[in-house]
């Protein structure tokens, strides 16, 4: 089910649709074909390149009801072009801008574990400390569920993990491209509910 397919069965309108950001780093095009997949699943999202980042892409963060940090995991932490933008909305820190907004969090690497997990729970944390309400992964694949297989093959679920693929046309492999697009659609289902519940 798409996001768009889960507004218009909730009676929503583009006007009252909840409005999901993805403001990712992307070193060599990784992160950027992820969160492209996640803003696929989602069906509706902004894409945010914060390298290049606009006074209109902030507005649309302070309005945003979820926001997706997308970063790659450079030595075991977030890449530091990202941590310039985590640092600069930390201006919104001192009035609480961005509580009770939803967040939720995708890394890319070069190894299989490539110490992803630290990288998520750098984007978890500064959610935590921003006041905003973290989302995580819902997606079970193989071996538990076989004919899921490809889907979520990290086991990650604080977040969504990726793995760089040698294909340097594909970027992304086909399963973590599937888990991307998996993860965006769980999070325009959590951002409706979380904007109806607002309500």
């Amino acid at each position: 089910m798409t996001w768009a397919t889960i507004a218009q069965s909730a009676g929503m309108t583009q006007a009252n649709t909840p409005l999901i950001c993805i403001p990712y780093f992307s070193g060599s095009g990784h992160t950027a074909r992820l969160a492209a997949h996640i803003g696929s699943g989602a069906g509706s999202a902004r894409l945010i390149d914060v390298a290049a980042i606009t006074d209109a892409d902030w507005a649309a963060l302070d309005a945003a009801t979820l926001i997706v940090f997308g970063a790659p995991t450079y030595m075991g932490s977030t890449a530091a072009q990202f941590d310039v933008f985590l640092e600069e909305a930390s201006s919104r820190w001192q009035d609480m801008v961005w509580a009770d907004k939803m967040a939720a969090g995708f890394t890319v690497a070069t190894h299989p574990s490539g110490d992803k997990l630290s990288a998520l729970m750098r984007m978890s944390v500064y959610a935590a400390q921003m006041g905003m309400i973290w989302v995580g992964q819902t997606s079970i694949g193989a071996p538990v569920f076989p004919k899921a297989e490809g889907l979520n093959t990290d086991g990650s679920w604080l977040g969504l993990m990726a793995t760089s693929s040698r294909d340097k046309s594909e970027l992304i492999t086909p399963q973590d491209a599937l888990t991307a697009n998996s993860f965006g659609t769980r999070l325009a289902g959590a951002a409706q509910r979380w904007s109806v519940g607002a309500d």
